[in-house]
């Protein structure tokens, strides 16, 4: 099968920054799907690994990366029960395993969610990395009860992003919350309000902005774009007993210590970390792509799409990173293979 992947991490401008090859068929074990990829989208994660996982060395074999998929099911594993052969599905994959920039793929069955019967295949194929995402944070980190905590505040520093867009949408239409959202350009403020933002507030002076939109403080804060940089903001901004949550990572520790006077609660979110650790409630991505392929398809969530590129081929993978490293992508960009 053809397969595009690197041998190093190189700068994307670089030739050999991807590289097309031919490797095997994968075969798929107990619980796995053979899948045919018909559509990926890309995230953040793709470039960040793609320019640490092979630094300062040459890999013998190309790593494929990529984990967002739209696809159809080839072969199924002898203890497979979700799934039959010919079923569309979409997921986001296992980062511990072999990515999707390739023909075909393997992947554990309790983590993949049936495709949204309404969407092409390159709208759904940008939903499953962030939506997985956005309602891990929700509901399984901050556990935002939608009725009891309905039309609560909540800060969302990142919201023209892939995962920043469809928690606008989880936050406004399946929580009930009143959302604020960080944009500064007028086409990403116009993107944040077409999402459902209540309000789109100004990253660049972050405290100010919410305090003018009437906000003192706020009751969650999401983070998607730096814990570090917006420690102390959040650390002023959140409500005493409310709960902040991130995806970032810090590369600096960060001063706990700041939420104790308001007993502040803080998670982070990790959307592979039910795969990489094989948890006891894995199976709860399935059932979670298989609720957002609902919401889709009842119109109460939309894609978050927004480029698209035709064909499997390195020289489209570079644009997307190069498009993604930018830091001014909006939404998604996904590519029709």
């Amino acid at each position: 099968m053809k397969a595009i992947g690197f041998k190093t991490s190189l700068s994307i401008e670089e030739k050999e920054s991807f590289i097309a090859f031919e490797t095997p068929k994968p075969i798929p074990g107990a619980h796995d799907l053979l899948v045919k990829i018909d559509a990926i989208s890309v995230n953040p994660v793709d470039f960040k690994i793609r320019q640490s996982a092979a630094k300062d060395t040459v890999l013998e074999t190309p790593k494929i990366i990529g984990w967002d998929v739209v696809g159809i099911v080839q072969a199924v594993g002898e203890k497979v029960t979700l799934f039959e052969v010919g079923d569309p599905v979409y997921y986001a994959g296992d980062i511990t395993k072999q990515g999707s920039n390739a023909e075909y793929q393997i992947i554990d069955e309790r983590i993949v969610g049936r495709k949204p019967k309404s969407l092409s295949n390159e709208e759904s194929a940008v939903i499953p990395l962030t939506a997985l995402t956005a309602w891990e944070i929700l509901f399984d980190r901050i556990r935002i009860n939608p009725e009891k905590d309905k039309g609560k505040s909540i800060l969302i520093i990142g919201g023209a992003g892939g995962v920043g867009s469809i928690a606008i949408q989880l936050a406004k239409k399946v929580a009930g919350l009143t959302v604020i959202a960080t944009a500064s350009r007028p086409e990403t403020i116009e993107w944040c309000k077409n999402q459902g933002a209540d309000f789109v507030v100004d990253h660049k002076d972050l405290v100010a902005s919410v305090r003018e939109a009437g906000f003192e403080y706020v009751d969650f804060i999401l983070d998607f774009v730096d814990t570090n940089a917006y420690w102390d903001i959040m650390a002023e901004l959140i409500k005493p007993q409310g709960h902040i949550a991130s995806i970032t990572g810090s590369s600096e520790p960060v001063t706990l210590n700041k939420l104790k006077s308001k007993s502040v609660s803080f998670s982070w979110e990790l959307m592979y970390t039910r795969s990489m650790f094989q948890t006891e409630d894995q199976i709860e991505q399935h059932y979670i792509l298989n609720k957002v392929a609902d919401l889709l398809d009842e119109k109460v969530l939309k894609t978050t799409l927004n480029i698209t590129l035709n064909g499997l081929t390195a020289d489209n993978l570079k644009q997307a990173h190069q498009l993604l490293e930018s830091g001014k992508t909006i939404g998604k960009i996904a590519i029709k293979f």
